[in-house]
C-alpha cells in the first residue's frame, strides 16, 4: 500500500532534459537508452514515486527526437512497472509491486548495522548519581509532567542560544525522544488526507508517523553532491500548499547532506506563503566532524556538509519552523529524551494533545540530561574525535575494497551514502546477513522503494566492528549473481 500523493509534482521537458545528461552517448536503440536513463533516475530517487513526466509531444520536442522514440520509451517504462499512463492525465513515475520478506526471526550473533548510532557518551552514570542526589526535591507532586521540568527546558533552551538562535523555556516541550516529538506534531498538525513533504531518501521513521496521522507523502530529492532540488520542493510547496514538510538540514539521514544558510531562508519563506509548518529535525546538528564541534554558531556552507566558514544557525533562525532535537544521537539512545521548540501556541496545542498518547516524561531522565547537558560540548569534542576516526576508516576501506563505488567523506553524522554503481542494494544487504552482517538497504530510506543504487554504511562503531563489517561486505559483494534487477529490501528496524 502506498501513501504517495500521484500528480502532486510536475517536471517540465528543461528540467528532465537536465537530469538526462548524456543518455544519447549509449549504443543501444534510442527509445532503449531514454526508457533506461529515465528508470535510473526512478531508481536513484532523483525522480521521486508521484512525480508526472512531461507529454510525449513536449519531451520530443525539447530532446529534438521524434515522438515515436519518446512513445517507445514511455511504453518501455510502462511495461517494466516505472510509469503509469492515464490517457488524457500523462504519466506518473512508479516503482514495480514487490513481494514484501519476511523479518528475521532472530539477529543473534549477526553485527547489526542498521542502527547508525553510538554507544553511551562517558560520564552518564555518574551524572545519574547526581540526578538520583536531586530527585527528593521533586518528589512531593504527583510526577506527571506534560511539558517537561523547567530545569532542563531552560539547559534546552540555553543550547540553542548558545547556537545562535534566541529561546526561552516556555518554547520547549520535553518529550519521550525524537521520534515521539515527531508523532505528536503529526498528530496535531496532520489531518487524514492531507499532504505532507518529505525528502527522499529520509528518514523511514518520521515517514511512518506522517503516515498513521493519516498523510499522503509527497517526496523531494536530496543528493550528496547537490541537497536539496530546491526548484522541486518550491513547486511542490506552491502546487499542494502542504499543511506540513519535514526536513534534516543538517547531516541529512542518510545523504550527509546539509542546507546552505541562505536557501533555508529560501526554504522557509516559501513554506510561509503557503501556510505549511516545517518540521526541522535536529537530531544530527551537532554532530560535526569536521569544523568543529559544539554550540557555536556560524552560516555558510555548501551541501556537502563542509563548513564555510562554519555550520549555519539552527534553521529558525531564518524563518518560522518547529525544530525537533534529542539526546539519542549524541549522548546515547538509551536516554529516550527528546523536545520540540515552538511557538507558545503550538506548545499549548501539543501539551494538550500529548494526553491521548502518554503522560509525560520521566522526571529522574529529565534531571539526568540536564546534568549532562551543562558538559555537552566536551562531550561532542569526543564524539567528533570518534567519528572522524570511523568515517576515515570506513571510507578508506570502502574505496580500497570497491574502488567502482562513490564513497562519500560527508562533514558530520553517522553514516555515509555509497553510490553502488548497480540496482543490487538489497540484493547486497541480503547476502550480506548471509555473511554475520546486517545493513540497511537503499529502498528502507525511499517513500515508496527506489535508491536501489544506494547503500547506508555507519562509521559510528569501533574499529573491530567495522573491519568485520568490510571483510562481510566484501564476501557478499563477491557472492551476488551480477547485476540482476532488486529484490525486495529488507525492513530493518533503522535508526
Amino acid at each position: 500500500m502506498t501513501n504517495v500523493d500521484p500528480g502532486a509534482t510536475a517536471v517540465s521537458s528543461r528540467a528532465l532534459g537536465v537530469l538526462l545528461d548524456s543518455w544519447r552517448a549509449s549504443s543501444a536503440p534510442g527509445y532503449l537508452a531514454l526508457a533506461d536513463r529515465i528508470r535510473l533516475l526512478v531508481l536513484d530517487g532523483r525522480l521521486p514515486v508521484g512525480t508526472r513526466l512531461p507529454s510525449e509531444r513536449d519531451l520530443s520536442t525539447h530532446l529534438g527526437v521524434s515522438r515515436t522514440t519518446v512513445t517507445a520509451a514511455y511504453a518501455t517504462l510502462r511495461d517494466g512497472g516505472h510509469i503509469d499512463s492515464v490517457r488524457g492525465s500523462g504519466s506518473v513515475v512508479r516503482l514495480p509491486t514487490r513481494v514484501a520478506l519476511p523479518r528475521p526471526a532472530s539477529t543473534e550473533g549477526l553485527l547489526d548495522l542498521t542502527k547508525a548510532a553510538l554507544p553511551a557518551a562517558d560520564g552518564i552514570a555518574e551524572a545519574a548519581q547526581r540526578a538520583a542526589g536531586r530527585l527528593g526535591a521533586y518528589l512531593g507532586d504527583s510526577g506527571y509532567d506534560k511539558i517537561g521540568r523547567p530545569v532542563l527546558r531552560e539547559a534546552i533552551a540555553e543550547r540553542y542560544r548558545r547556537r545562535g538562535l534566541e529561546t526561552s523555556a516556555d518554547q520547549i516541550v520535553v518529550t519521550l525522544g525524537a521520534q515521539h516529538a515527531i508523532a505528536l506534531l503529526a498528530r496535531v498538525l496532520v489531518g487524514r488526507g492531507d499532504r505532507a513533504v518529505v525528502e527522499a531518501p529520509g528518514y523511514p521513521h518520521a515517514f511512518e508517523a506522517l503516515r498513521v496521522a493519516g498523510a499522503r507523502l509527497v517526496p523531494v530529492s536530496v543528493t550528496v553532491g547537490d541537497g536539496w532540488d530546491e526548484a522541486a520542493l518550491m513547486q511542490t510547496l506552491r502546487r499542494t500548499s502542504p499543511p506540513v514538510a519535514y526536513l534534516m538540514p543538517d547531516f541529512h539521514n542518510p545523504t550527509g547532506a546539509t542546507m546552505p544558510a541562505d536557501q533555508r531562508a529560501r526554504v522557509l519563506d516559501a513554506a510561509a506563503a503557503e501556510g505549511t509548518v516545517v518540521i526541522v529535525d535536529e537530531t544530527m546538528a551537532e554532530l560535526a566532524i569536521d569544523g568543529g564541534a559544539g554550540a557555536g554558531a556560524a552560516v555558510g556552507s555548501d551541501a556537502s556538509g563542509a563548513a564555510s566558514p562554519g555550520r549555519p544557525s539552527p534553521m529558525a533562525a531564518y524563518g518560522p519552523a518547529v525544530s525537533i532535537g534529542s539526546v539519542g544521537k549524541s549522548l546515547w539512545g538509551g536516554l529516550r529524551i527528546g523536545w520540540i521548540r515552538a511557538d507558545r501556541p503550538l506548545v499549548d496545542r501539543l501539551v494538550r494533545a500529548r494526553s491521548a498518547g502518554d503522560l509525560g516524561t520521566p522526571v529522574l531522565e529529565q534531571l539526568l540530561v540536564a546534568e549532562l547537558l551543562a558538559d555537552l560540548d566536551g562531550v561532542l569534542e569526543a564524539r567528533a574525535a570518534h567519528l572522524r576516526r570511523g568515517r576515515d576508516r570506513v571510507v578508506t576501506g570502502l574505496r580500497t575494497a570497491f574502488p567502482s563505488w562513490d564513497v562519500p567523506s560527508p562533514a558530520g553524522g553517522l553514516s555515509t551514502w555509497v553510490g553502488l554503481g548497480a540496482p543490487v542494494s538489497s540484493q547486497l544487504t541480503l547476502a550480506a546477513r548471509r555473511e554475520g552482517l546486517l545493513l540497511a538497504a537503499g529502498p528502507v530510506f525511499g517513500v515508496d522503494g527506489a535508491f536501489e543504487r544506494f547503500l547506508r554504511v555507519p562509521f559510528s562503531y569501533g574499529d573491530d566492528e567495522t573491519d568485520r563489517a568490510l571483510t562481510a561486505l566484501r564476501a557478499a559483494w563477491d557472492g551476488i549473481d551480477g547485476v540482476q534487477g532488486p529484490a525486495s529490501p529488507l525492513l530493518a528496524e533503522v535508526v
